[in-house]
């Protein structure tokens, strides 16, 4: 008995056979789509102030600069080699050996990135608050990258680690292993695959990408949605905590998926470090582990940084309110002399 799934056949990622129209295209719509209609519903309830042609200018910049992020963080730092650092214009050309391929390989931190510095420069030419805007735009984020993570699963790709839970699955371009090795072997008995000594086996995986979009799509939106929004107390408390949670909950679902193999374990502390397909120590850490490190303390500081811009913005605002307050006091008291001098008269 097979204590594996096997990935369904049914899936393709392309939705017209023989058309370069892919499932992770459209996903990618249904992802920006799920976070405009979040944002607007934010306008509506007078959480935000904007109208439909500036939502759309920002979310016009908020793409550009998450699509630029991403891909030059893909071919830059996970590439693992000096191809596009030498052919530059290679990184945004769609087309390999003659046939459209799209644009493969995006970094979620280089989106993050980028959408970060576009935002910026929205807010620099439009006159808004940045965290304000980011506040609003991360609180339906979450919602709209799950669908990215079920374009991953619908192309079969950015697959787990071997594994013999019941739900684990052979993805069909995975890389399959020699049975040479005394561990494939063990994995296979273990797991009830039948193979022959030498033979190469598709082994099953987390299916890593469904685990993403749940914890870091759907579970870190109802977190920033219903319990992070409404105890929002100044501007950036989103952004900060949105940063902090999908660092953690990406950190830990790390474990179980498999690290670019060109790039390994960064930092390989841990036994088995070589072998990149099997759990063996919570100290081997792969590159985007790293990353999300930076993040979570990214994150605190955008937390105690936003925090001490609103304290600091309170006191001032504060301390004016105070001044006219005197202002007006200095101002009656004159009126009251004045009349007091006149009565004498």
């Amino acid at each position: 008995m097979h204590l594996f799934i096997e990935y369904p056949t049914w899936i393709v990622p392309t939705i017209i056979p023989g058309l370069p129209i892919r499932w992770y295209s459209l996903m990618y719509i249904f992802a920006f789509a799920t976070t405009y209609i979040l944002v607007r519903n934010q306008v509506k309830k007078k959480e935000f102030d904007s109208s439909v042609d500036d939502t759309i200018n920002l979310f016009i910049f908020a793409i550009a600069g998450l699509i630029l992020g991403a891909r030059l963080f893909s071919t830059l730092l996970y590439d693992g080699s000096w191809y596009y650092w030498t052919h530059p214009w290679m990184i945004f050309w769609p087309f390999r050996n003659g046939r459209f391929v799209g644009l493969p390989g995006m970094s979620y931190h280089g989106g993050l990135v980028g959408t970060i510095v576009a935002v910026i420069i929205y807010c620099r030419i439009h006159h808004r608050r940045f965290f304000e805007v980011a506040d609003v735009l991360v609180a339906g984020i979450p919602l709209g990258y799950t669908f990215g993570r079920l374009g991953n699963f619908i192309n079969g790709e950015l697959w787990g680690r071997a594994s013999s839970v019941p739900w684990a699955m052979v993805f069909p371009d995975a890389p399959s292993y020699s049975t040479n090795h005394q561990w494939v072997r063990d994995f296979a008995e273990r797991i009830g695959i039948e193979f022959s000594q030498g033979a190469l086996i598709n082994l099953p995986r987390h299916p890593s990408q469904l685990y993403e979009a749940l914890f870091e799509g759907v579970v870190l939106w109802l977190f920033l949605w219903f319990i992070m929004r409404p105890r929002k107390q100044y501007h950036g408390f989103l952004l900060a905590w949105y940063i902090i949670g999908y660092g953690f909950a990406r950190f830990f679902i790390e474990y179980v998926r498999e690290p670019d193999s060109n790039l390994g374990f960064v930092i390989a502390w841990g036994k088995n470090s070589s072998e990149t397909a099997l759990f063996t120590s919570f100290l081997n850490i792969s590159m985007g582990q790293i990353l999300c490190m930076a993040m979570i303390v990214f994150g605190f500081f955008v937390l105690f940084y936003s925090r001490h811009i609103h304290q600091k913005q309170a006191a001032t605002a504060e301390a004016m309110a105070l001044k006219r307050q005197q202002a007006a006091i200095q101002s009656q008291k004159a009126r009251k002399s004045s009349k007091n001098k006149k009565k004498r008269r």
